[in-house]
């Protein structure tokens, strides 16, 4: 399967898949910074993606990016189908959850990227729903 992929500067590389067993893509950052202490700072991810048809591209932070001090605002991106024109560069909103502030370098794999699949419904409303109620969050477990 290919994927269009526009870079925006192109000495840092493309994404790519690290390990044979790999699901995700890292992305690189196209600036660098310094988050202040429990601030936010949103970085462009140097490229425009369009995705395959029928799929979405979700945004997560790398496992190790918590070892920084950083975590992603907004938990995880989706970017649609459709967000694929030439000057729609991915961003990442990064959050500093210390107390010092947080340097980040151009080039730096902070988060990676997953190709799936997606399926439309069609929604009916209904006034019950056919299931007996579970008990809400946690009902199966302790």
């Amino acid at each position: 399967m290919q994927m269009k992929i526009r870079r925006f500067d192109k000495d840092i590389p493309l994404p790519e898949y690290k390990t044979s067993g790999a699901v995700a893509m890292d992305l690189a950052l196209r600036e660098g910074a310094t988050i202040p202490p429990h601030q936010v700072v949103r970085l462009p991810l140097n490229v425009a993606i369009k995705p395959p048809v029928g799929h979405f591209i979700m945004l997560a932070a790398r496992s190790s990016l918590y070892k920084r001090g950083l975590t992603m605002r907004n938990g995880v991106g989706i970017f649609d189908e459709d967000y694929a024109g030439n000057d729609d560069e991915y961003q990442i909103i990064l959050y500093n959850f210390t107390d010092n502030p947080v340097a980040v370098e151009r080039g730096d794999r902070v988060v990676q990227i997953v190709v799936i699949p997606y399926a439309k419904v069609n929604i009916t409303e209904v006034d019950t729903m056919e299931l007996p109620n579970r008990g809400g969050i946690g009902s199966t477990g302790i």
